[in-house]
């Protein structure tokens, strides 16, 4: 079905065209109809099938249709990241550029000062963060006495991950008389329980299974030492294939750990995290995406945010500890029927984990091990500032006044030790990777299909 047989508004439809979409995804074929229509709806699908589109196209539609003289903020989008939030606002921008509508992002980690604005102004579209907005409303910046539509975007990890608090108390400032819509890649029952205290007779969309990645994604798992997990990465991260590859860190001070260890080695990087000014999570995202940096280390709270194109590998470098983690993780790449590569590091201590999500997702996940690589190799040591100093000025000055002490001779032992470190520590420094290839011969299942020229992807 094209878009014109959704029931989507002219001028939408002229945006999408020149959006360069063609033909709507299976989530938007069925979720956008029911919206249009007026009823309360649960979306679940992949990620990279359009869900993003799939609420904001219709709702776009039914505020073109329901004009309003006087100004007041008609629909409230919540998000579980910053970087969702912006990736929803340059959404309704780009849909709803033909449309005398305003819209409005609110999250933490920025002056408050323009979203108080914001919200005192009456912004058709306020695409928020709970966190934030519910700080606002409580100093009584905000007036959603005349909302028509209310959007749980990621519901699962919204209600998961300790926001349920914080939506319970927008929703009670909420009119009852409201559309409410939520979307997600996974829901689970016992989520899906709490939404009656949030919809009436919500329909249910859901494409695909719930716990299934995109089938396009090639899922492998290196089993590896947690002592060797950094020099099997840069043993990997030198083939050429792997041109914008996304790694998963669980602690963000090993994120940032781990994104020096890869500069010193040649490999430019960048970090995005939760302890990152939002200035730098931009930045991030912005160097990410215009190939500035080839590598992205990211902690979970960044997985449901990141929507880049392009994106040939994912490496889980510390195996999530949720099923629902590692499903949305992976889903950053292979998205809109792309092709990509998940690749997870797994240690002795996550066996459990990997059968946990083997089971969640119904499958084995293919064993691989990494040809010309030393399993027996350790970390990397990071270079730190005294490295940097001359030799004989290593280890800090001598107190003034302290004699010079006669140098112990060192054992055979000690040297060849001390030798194997700096080798070790010098394994897999490749410098500067290329950006093109050969195709991938190995671990991919052979020649895999690339997609039609000219056929623009969705994001979400």
């Amino acid at each position: 079905m094209p878009f014109e047989g959704l029931g989507l508004d002219a001028k939408i439809l002229q945006a999408v065209k020149e959006t360069g979409y063609t033909e709507p995804t299976p989530i938007q074929v069925a979720a956008i109809p029911p919206i249009v229509a007026g009823h309360d709806l649960i979306g679940i699908a992949q990620t990279g099938t359009g869900k993003t589109a799939a609420f904001t196209l219709p709702i776009l539609t039914r505020l073109a249709a329901q004009p309003q003289s006087q100004r007041r903020t008609r629909v409230l989008v919540l998000a579980p990241t910053r970087e969702l939030v912006v990736q929803i606002d340059e959404n309704v921008r780009a849909y709803g550029k033909h449309l005398p509508l305003s819209v409005a992002t609110i999250f933490g980690g920025v002056g408050e000062q323009p979203q108080i604005r914001a919200l005192r102004a009456g912004t058709d579209i306020i695409v928020a963060c709970p966190g934030r907005l519910l700080d606002l409303m409580r100093r009584r910046c905000a007036d959603f006495s005349q909302l028509k539509a209310l959007v749980l975007d990621e519901a699962d990890r919204m209600l998961d991950m300790g926001f349920l608090p914080d939506i319970k108390s927008i929703v009670q400032q909420l009119p009852k008389e409201r559309q409410t819509l939520m979307f997600s890649a996974t829901l689970s029952k016992e989520i899906e329980r709490l939404t009656h205290d949030f919809q009436r007779n919500p329909k249910m969309v859901q494409i695909g299974r719930r716990s299934n990645p995109a089938e396009t994604v090639t899922q492998l798992v290196y089993e590896v030492t947690k002592g060797a997990k950094t020099s099997l990465l840069l043993h990997l991260l030198r083939e050429p294939q792997m041109n914008m590859v996304l790694i998963f860190s669980r602690m963000k001070h090993a994120a940032d750990r781990l994104a020096r260890q890869l500069e010193q080695s040649g490999i430019r990087t960048a970090t995005l995290h939760s302890n990152r000014s939002q200035s730098q999570r931009l930045r991030a995202l912005k160097d990410f995406k215009s190939g500035a940096v080839r590598v992205l280390v990211a902690t979970d709270i960044a997985a449901r945010g990141i929507d880049v194109d392009g994106i040939s590998h994912v490496i889980n470098y510390d195996f999530p500890m949720h099923v629902e983690d590692y499903v949305h993780r992976i889903g950053r790449t292979g998205r809109a029927n792309a092709i990509g590569d998940a690749i997870s590091f797994v240690t002795p201590e996550d066996h459990g984990e990997l059968r946990a999500v083997e089971r969640f997702i119904g499958r084995g996940i293919i064993r691989k091990r990494a040809e010309g690589f030393n399993y027996s190799a350790t970390q990397p040591r990071e270079t730190t500032e005294d490295d940097r100093r001359p030799r004989h000025q290593q280890g800090g000055r001598r107190p003034q006044g302290q004699q010079r002490q006669h140098a112990q001779p060192r054992h055979d032992s000690q040297q060849g030790q001390q030798g194997q470190q700096r080798a070790e520590g010098q394994q897999g420094q490749g410098g500067q990777q290329q950006r093109s290839g050969p195709p991938r011969s190995q671990g991919g299942g052979g020649q895999r299909p690339s997609r039609p020229s000219g056929q623009r992807r969705w994001g979400r």
